[in-house]
């Protein structure tokens, strides 16, 4: 079986079958629509893994980036372009470009969004704390729902994608 591409944009249900079809495990649980790090945390003990938040932002020059972080990662907005390789500090990108480089509204970021910027807009990048993790929890392209993903099939599926992510250390003085 081929493990091309779907035509963007993907949704959930083509998302799940593209990562079905390049073989990578995944388990998905269904609930109510999480917004927040402090929402996902109620569902503590139902789901094991690394837990991410996620951050869609944009560099004065209008470069855009993916930063996927353990939850209880501090992010300093004022450094991580020095990490990231922005031209400046970081602002958070408009809905309206999230929904159109990752096919996701607010409240749903996440890293398999990578599979909807095919021409490669978005620089990805993972914290090297949530990669001690063998399992990571992602939502599928949309909040109602966490798919858990072993680390080095994300890595691979973003690949996939035409995304080699950057692992950083939000922990590293810049």
């Amino acid at each position: 079986m081929s493990n091309s591409l779907p035509s963007v944009p993907v949704g959930r249900d083509v998302l799940l079958a593209y990562l079905d079809q390049c073989g990578f495990q995944t388990e998905t649980k269904n609930h109510a629509p999480l917004f927040t790090v402090e929402d996902s945390q109620k569902l503590r003990g139902e789901i094991e893994g690394g837990h991410t938040k996620n951050l869609f932002l944009k560099d004065k020059k209008g470069n855009y980036f993916l930063l996927t972080a353990e939850e209880d990662s501090v992010v300093n907005l004022k450094t991580l372009h020095k990490l990231l390789g922005g031209s400046s500090k970081f602002s958070f990108g408009k809905p309206e470009a999230l929904e159109e480089l990752l096919g996701v509204i607010p409240g749903a970021v996440t890293a398999l969004g990578v599979i909807n910027d095919r021409e490669n807009k978005v620089t990805f990048a993972i914290d090297q704390k949530l990669m001690r993790h063998e399992k990571i929890n992602c939502h599928p392209l949309a909040n109602d729902a966490t798919t858990t993903i072993a680390r080095d099939d994300l890595v691979a599926f973003a690949k996939n994608c035409g995304h080699d992510p950057m692992i950083v250390d939000l922990d590293q003085e810049v």
